[in-house]
């Protein structure tokens, strides 16, 4: 068999897995990790071309750190607040300590308890900011800390990766390799210093007119810098990681980026069918039962880990709860990082194996976790009281604890439409109140002048704090989960709370079609907006009577650009 016909071989098997993995709601790295395995000796035993598909996930590596680096732009670092990096250091110490202890407990040498404990303390990025954009959280306080905690941990992956590479060359030749590598990596560091004052900006501001070239030349840095990178004896990870640095503060990151993802999730599927090539299924079973404890320890211990450091900060239970949940499965660089220390003799392919067999499980798993997140929390909400600082100073909903003033109108969700009707409503002589889980979104009603206030909806502690006596609406324009699964179970328990609250008045909930609204109107709203068929209705009365009516403008939502005129 040819090599182009094994990798075509390999792609179709990739995209049956993945078509698969897509059915049961799982991330492509959960198909890709099967993939390997599938195409590995142990199984189909497909991989032969191991010189093509080795060059192939080395590249991958490289355009992985190199996206990483594009991402750490000077200025970000500099935003990290102080609750994102107590956070993430603090997650990242306490599963770091007590993974190496369940590494000795389970007959590890201290060697590999290490490696397998920093290795559990990477949580994927990819996979968490998926997640939590299609369910529409990543604006969310949760989500925001999540993403914060999330830069953090990929500043330790650059740091431990770093000093991985200074290990391997101490081991690899005496004190004078040792010095003379360390002077390359100052020169490369000084060569991008260099780059990033003068040649970044224009260079890119040039190349960006023709986005192809700009693409073409992205990857050729990554490569360059990864291959210096290697013959210095820095390696490839720790080179594409400075490219990626060296476009971090340039305007045109973000299209680079953008990219280039496709690329990256291409050439990782051949980092994991490399990885499986390489282990032997029939040793993995006297695995199981560490697996089993790191994986658990994954999945309940850190998450745990972050309820606790965020309740001693101040922040509610719910919170530190649905951020606690994002970290509950390693990632993709935690098989790279005991990769590496396989390649330099520090543990071996069994440590690999056990590491992957965590990545599996905690992955699939945790994507169900985040997905349901909010089942999760109305579970397990009667024992996380003990999690939850008196008075939660870092998340108060109101400047003190008075509840607030009964208003004419309730709105949950300060989106575009949200917006649009409290600016109107308003207009027309009614007081009104804005709810959002989003403290941008609260911040810019504030701006505009409409009472606002932090808070989750769909929080029976909240909303039976509401004073809603006098309220004669309650209108929830959650935004709609696009897979149907958590946002319209929200909008039902937003209205089954505010029944349960005592609310007298009258619930109206906005829908996108026909079967949203029959669930709206069964669930107890007496009006459901629809704001397309509404729109296109008024639209049609427009053009047919010729009419003209007054627009109010709406600002824009923080991040974009003023609409034009």
């Amino acid at each position: 068999m040819t090599p182009f016909t094994e990798i075509a071989l390999l792609l179709v098997l990739a995209s049956g897995v993945g078509l698969l993995g897509v059915l049961l709601r799982q991330p492509l790295i959960v198909g890709f990790i099967a993939v390997g395995l599938l195409a590995g000796p142990s199984a189909l035993d497909l991989v032969h071309s191991e010189a093509q598909i080795e060059l192939l996930a080395e590249l991958g590596i490289a355009v992985l750190l190199f996206l990483v680096g594009i991402k750490l732009d000077v200025t970000l670092i500099r935003s990290l607040g102080a609750v994102a990096v107590v956070t993430g250091l603090g997650q990242v110490a306490f599963t770091a300590f007590f993974g190496y202890l369940i590494g000795l407990g389970l007959g590890l040498d201290h060697v590999t308890s290490l490696y397998v404990a920093v290795a559990l303390t990477f949580s994927s990025t990819i996979i968490i900011v998926k997640l939590l954009s299609d369910k529409r959280e990543i604006d969310a306080l949760h989500g925001q800390i999540a993403l914060g905690f999330l830069i953090v941990q990929d500043l330790v992956v650059v740091l431990a990766m770093i000093v991985l590479s200074a290990i391997g060359i101490g081991a690899g030749g005496g004190g004078g390799t040792v010095l003379t590598v360390l002077a390359a990596g100052v020169g490369m560091l000084l060569a991008v210093i260099v780059f990033v004052r003068y040649l970044a900006d224009p260079l890119t501001a040039r190349l960006a007119r023709t986005p192809e070239l700009l693409v073409i030349c992205s990857i050729a840095l990554a490569a360059m810098f990864a291959a210096l990178g290697d013959a210095v004896g820095l390696g490839k990870e720790v080179g594409g990681l400075m490219a990626g640095i060296a476009l971090a503060s340039t305007p045109f990151r973000e299209t680079i980026s953008a990219r280039l993802v496709p690329l990256r999730d291409f050439l990782l599927l051949f980092f994991f069918i490399a990885l499986g090539a390489t282990l032997d299924l029939s040793l993995l079973g006297g695995h199981l039962l560490g697996a089993a404890m790191l994986s658990l320890f994954v999945l309940i211990g850190n998450p745990l880990i972050v309820l606790i450091i965020m309740g001693a900060l101040g922040y509610r239970k719910r919170t530190g709860f649905l951020a606690g949940l994002t970290v509950a499965q390693i990632s993709e660089f935690s098989l790279i990082f005991v990769a590496m220390g396989v390649s330099l003799g520090h543990v071996g392919p069994d440590a690999l194996g056990l590491v992957t067999m965590v990545g599996i499980v905690t992955i699939a798993a945790s994507t169900y976790m985040i997905t349901f997140s909010h089942h999760l929390y109305a579970l397990c909400e009667p024992l996380l009281g003990v999690f939850e600082r008196r008075g939660t100073p870092r998340e108060a909903t109101r400047s003190d604890d008075r509840p607030a003033p009964a208003v004419d109108v309730v709105i949950l969700g300060l989106g575009r439409f949200g917006t649009a009707l409290g600016m109107r409503l308003q207009r027309r002589g009614l007081s009104v109140l804005g709810v959002d889980f989003n403290p941008q979104a609260v911040r810019r009603w504030q701006d505009l002048g409409l009472q606002a206030e932090f808070g989750d909806a769909s929080d029976p502690e909240y909303m039976a704090g509401l004073d809603l006596a006098g309220t004669r609406w309650i209108v929830a324009t959650i935004p709609v989960h696009p897979t149907g699964l958590s946002h319209e179970d929200i909008r039902t328990t937003v209205i089954q709370l505010a029944q349960a609250a005592g609310f007298t008045g009258r619930i109206a909930a906005t829908a996108h079609d026909a079967s949203e609204t029959r669930m709206m109107l069964s669930a107890g709203a007496h009006l459901v907006l629809e704001p397309f068929q509404d729109a296109a209705d008024q639209a049609v009365d427009l053009l047919c009577g010729g009419g003209q009516r007054q627009r109010l403008p709406v600002p824009p939502l923080p991040g974009e650009e003023p609409a034009a005129g």
